[in-house]
């Protein structure tokens, strides 16, 4: 153990983004659940409490022009831009991943040939997107297809109008072939829609450079922005004036504060909008965006990948035989940013885990998440958290 120890010190000495952990309100516990919930960057509070009591408490209405807040969700939409790697203009900010989900959903029939009536979906996508989707389907007159992402290419055909898939699955870590299956799918003369959540911040997405038609994305998890903290939605540039939102609002109107009765889309990506923006969250997404500045994509993909790798690395050599199986595939090619862990007691294993100190979650029946945010999480982080889980399944105490 004492080699792990002395190898995650080194490690950690030499890791470039190490000393972003300290614009992170972080205690003593071992935080591997950033791909649920990202830690508070320090400064977000003081940008929220000025918010609260200058811009909403003494400019109040003034604000949506003097401080900007109507134009946030472009705004910061061009800020997460460059971490999914899209240029400035296609992303907009605003509302939950799941109202995105449909948007991008339904605007991709739409986009579609008009003789297409299936959906293929994930067949293991997280539930709130078969649920939107299995609801979009009814509304369209479309038929939802569920299938494996690694056999989306075979179940292509002239009747599919749209794929949605998950970059990252929220359960295995399992990463899909975005750059081939979108390509697959757009020479199939469908429109590929990629649901981010567990992927953007964590590693390279490359939306533009992979000719993604339609993308939604949270950013409460690798981007911090908060709990509850609002979706965004990218339309490439390409689509942006065919994009037919099923949820056409007063802010994506092209004369917002005309308020004639017919609706008539606004240019661009503001296609997107729906309703009046969540200012409070959103300006603290703005703020937690700040710790990007400077910050590679390629470097937090590095140093994602080289923390995935040690934790296995201890867990392997820690925890007792036959305990515990990775599920989170090996291949780097393969891997997100977290690790999961089947375990035939999941549930109360990581309730003592939490109870000692190292905080991660578990997906039922039998799975153990763990997170690794790169900006925060160390790799003394990674070998104290295999040494705890060793010693709670049964293993001597170091």
């Amino acid at each position: 153990m004492s080699d792990l120890r002395e190898r995650a010190q080194a490690l950690d000495t030499a890791d470039a983004l190490a000393p972003l952990r300290e614009l992170f309100t972080l205690d003593d516990t071992v935080y591997l659940d950033g791909n649920s919930l990202g830690a508070l960057p320090r400064h977000v509070p003081a940008r929220v409490q000025e918010v609260l009591t200058r811009e909403w408490g003494e400019l109040r209405i003034r604000s949506w022009s003097e401080s900007g807040w109507w134009t946030a969700p472009e705004r910061i939409g061009d800020r997460i831009a460059p971490i999914v790697g899209a240029a400035a203009g296609q992303v907009v900010v605003g509302d939950s991943t799941s109202v995105n989900v449909f948007k991008a959903l339904v605007a991709a029939t739409r986009l579609a040939p008009k003789d297409r009536d299936e959906i293929l979906v994930d067949a293991h996508t997280f539930p709130t997107d078969g649920y939107i989707a299995a609801s979009a389907a009814r509304m369209t007159g479309h038929r939802i297809v569920p299938v494996a992402p690694a056999d989306v290419p075979d179940a292509l055909g002239p009747r599919t109008a749209a794929v949605l898939l998950n970059h990252v699955d929220y359960r295995s870590g399992r990463l899909h072939d975005l750059p081939g299956l979108t390509a697959a799918v757009r020479a199939a003369g469908a429109v590929a829609v990629w649901d981010l959540c567990h992927s953007a911040g964590a590693l390279p997405v490359g939306l533009d450079e992979h000719g993604v038609d339609l993308a939604v994305g949270c950013t409460y998890k690798y981007l911090n922005g908060g709990p509850g903290s609002p979706a965004y939605l990218y339309v490439a540039e390409r689509h942006q004036a065919a994009f037919d939102s099923p949820l056409p609002g007063w802010t994506s109107h092209a004369d917002p504060f005309a308020m004639t009765p017919g609706y008539s889309p606004a240019e661009g990506a503001v296609r997107g909008r729906v309703g009046t923006p969540d200012i409070l969250s959103m300006l603290a997404l703005e703020a937690s965006l700040d710790v990007w500045d400077g910050v590679g994509i390629d470097a937090v993909r590095a140093k994602s990948l080289a923390l995935t790798d040690f934790f296995l690395e201890c867990v392997e050599a820690y925890a007792p035989e036959g305990r515990v199986t990775s599920v989170t595939p090996a291949a780097h090619r393969e891997r997100g940013s977290q690790v999961a862990l089947r375990c035939e007691d999941a549930e109360p294993v990581m309730a003592e885990l939490i109870a000692r100190g190292v905080v991660g979650d578990l997906r039922r029946p039998d799975v153990l998440r763990f997170g690794f945010t790169p900006l925060y999480v160390g790799f003394a982080d990674a070998e104290r958290a295999a040494r705890v889980l060793a010693e709670v399944l049964g293993a001597p105490a170091a």
